[in-house]
């Protein structure tokens, strides 16, 4: 039987192979006749790749307790560190995660210069709310990280700094620096899975943030090639989660529900609570894909948070509560910075709450704080944003000309590839232009409705087929999504009817339950409903009109 030596290079090799039931097995013989701090940190990292959080946290706890035992400092502050940052990122117990940091830094105290120093300053940067004090101890890890030569820490410091700078709206600057880390991660040059992992979480939050699907859709290719290789589900989870996020603006809903379904499965499996960053987003999947009440029922398990605050609110204006739509996202917008890059996308739904509401000049007062955010707004998409609420005030109010702004809002929202958005302005250049230039407003809403058609946004469909109404254009009332039922859809649709499960749908027609809930969107988005009851309820209609 091999020695524990042999098996800990045995583990080491499993880990960097992604292997996580190889590397347990050889971690726990090891276990046998070595305790020590490397063979529980092994384990635990072992543990890491199954997403058994549990179990990291329980062998992280050994093996701290077993370096302190034989005196190595550095190596305890190491696994301090890193429990500091599962019980933070992925547990949400802000206040362990600082206790665990605090016994880092204090073990760093008497060691002499080290990597582990940089980690710590790395780890405190990535809790810090100030962005100056986090660039601040960002740049120390960097320093750090070029002196002893740490090309992970050097690169996973890069990618949390990159991704700072996006958030501070220093785009450019922020996205090369995820670039090269990102190229460094694919080039083989990082191997720890816990900062591979982070470093693909930084850029798609940073893509997500920046509304940069071109560059999202770059790297998704060679972050899922990574997570097959090295067998990395949370690259797979991070990546999924944020890059649905982006699908979902974007108008890709069925490739979105896919991306945000699985991400949802995933951090499931973890039980971490990156899971609520997912649902929000499926959240506002199925506010946009008019599934109201599907969306009510993924939102209410959750926390409000930044994450949750813009679907809560979406909903509820699609709800027509108006007032609790406001309600929500002012109680969110009170705890950001005015101006903020974050704030524009609360504050243009704000926007739209408001004129729903017809208060006209609380909506003036919201875009004067959007305004306020223009010189920190990067991206076509954001500045699009500004423009579209400006312009939505003006036809409300008729104050001003509304079309330039809602010109200025297409040409960015067609140079983001937001389509959604982008009907959006086509109504409201419609709407802008339907007194003086009807043939303008016929062309823009024709626009705007074969939009909303192909995107099977039944919602909006049938706003714009009520303003060709007016403009002497016969159009069918709710088109319902835009397309017939294929035949499987159809079966799935008489296996709702009769009131089956997703699980009982597959077993009776032998498929596996992720198609059935592919098949179940369709038809809910194709017949423009918006629940399992609905569709349903729909089912039996038909059978009783056929009779």
């Amino acid at each position: 039987m091999p020695d524990a030596t042999q098996l800990l290079v045995e583990g080491r090799s499993a880990l960097r192979d992604g292997d996580g039931p190889r590397a347990r097995r050889a971690f726990e013989a090891a276990l046998l006749d070595d305790p020590s701090g490397e063979v529980l940190e092994g384990l635990g990292q072992a543990a890491y790749l199954e997403l058994d959080l549990d179990t990291v946290i329980e062998r992280w706890h050994q093996a701290y307790a077993a370096y302190r035992s034989a005196g190595l400092g550095a190596a305890a502050a190491r696994v301090a560190r890193k429990v500091a940052s599962v019980h933070g990122t992925y547990v949400g117990d802000w206040a362990v995660a600082s206790g665990w940091l605090a016994r880092a830094k204090d073990l760093l105290g008497g060691v002499d210069a080290t990597a582990e120093r940089g980690w710590v300053a790395l780890t405190t940067g990535m809790f810090e709310g100030d962005r100056e004090r986090k660039h601040a101890l960002l740049e120390q890890a960097l320093v750090v990280a070029g002196e002893v030569r740490d090309l992970e820490l050097r690169f996973a410091a890069q990618a949390y700094y990159g991704a700072s700078l996006v958030h501070a709206g220093r785009v450019e600057e922020g996205m090369l620096r995820l670039d090269e880390a990102l190229a460094a991660v694919a080039g083989g040059e990082v191997d720890d899975q816990v900062v591979i992992e982070e470093i693909f979480c930084q850029m798609f939050s940073a893509c997500e943030h920046a509304h940069d699907l071109a560059r999202a859709d770059q790297w998704i290719r060679v972050g899922e090639q990574v997570a097959q290789r090295r067998c990395l589900p949370g690259v797979e989870a991070y990546c999924r989660t944020h890059y649905g996020g982006l699908l979902t603006a974007a108008g890709r809903w069925p490739e979105a529900e896919e991306a945000l379904t699985e991400g949802v499965r995933l951090w499931a499996l973890g039980k971490r609570n990156l899971r609520n960053g997912a649902l929000a987003r499926l959240a506002e999947l199925r506010v946009r894909q008019g599934r109201l009440a599907e969306a009510a029922e993924l939102l209410a398990e959750l926390p409000l948070t930044d994450e949750c605050a813009r679907p809560l609110a979406a909903l509820r204006l699609a709800e027509g509560r108006l007032a609790e739509a406001q309600e929500t996202l002012e109680r969110c917008l009170a705890g950001m910075t005015a101006g903020g890059v974050e704030t524009v996308p609360l504050l243009a739904l704000l926007v739209d709450a408001q004129l729903a509401a017809r208060d006209t000049d609380g909506a003036g007062r919201t875009v004067e704080a959007l305004i306020a955010c223009l010189g920190s707004l990067p991206s076509p998409y954001l500045r699009a944003s500004v423009a579209l609420a400006r312009g939505r005030v003006a036809v409300a109010s008729d104050r001003e000309d509304p079309r330039p702004y809602l010109r200025e809002a297409l040409e960015g929202f067609v140079e983001a590839q937001y389509p959604l958005e982008t009907a959006h302005c086509r109504l409201q250049l419609a709407l802008a232009s339907s007194g003086d230039r009807p043939e303008v407003a016929l062309v823009e809403a024709r626009s705007a409705y074969d939009a909303y058609e192909r995107l099977r946004a039944a919602r909006h469909v049938d706003a714009a087929a009520a303003l060709l109404r007016t403009l002497g254009v016969k159009v069918a009332s709710a088109p319902a999504g835009g397309g017939l039922l294929t035949r499987r859809e159809v079966e799935v649709l008489d296996l709702l009817g009769q009131g089956l499960s997703n699980p009982e749908i597959a077993t009776r027609l032998f498929i596996s339950r992720k198609t059935v809930e592919h098949h179940v969107g369709n038809v809910l988005a194709k017949l423009g409903l918006r629940s399992r009851a609905e569709a349903a309820a729909y089912s039996a209609r038909e059978k009783q009109a056929t009779r």
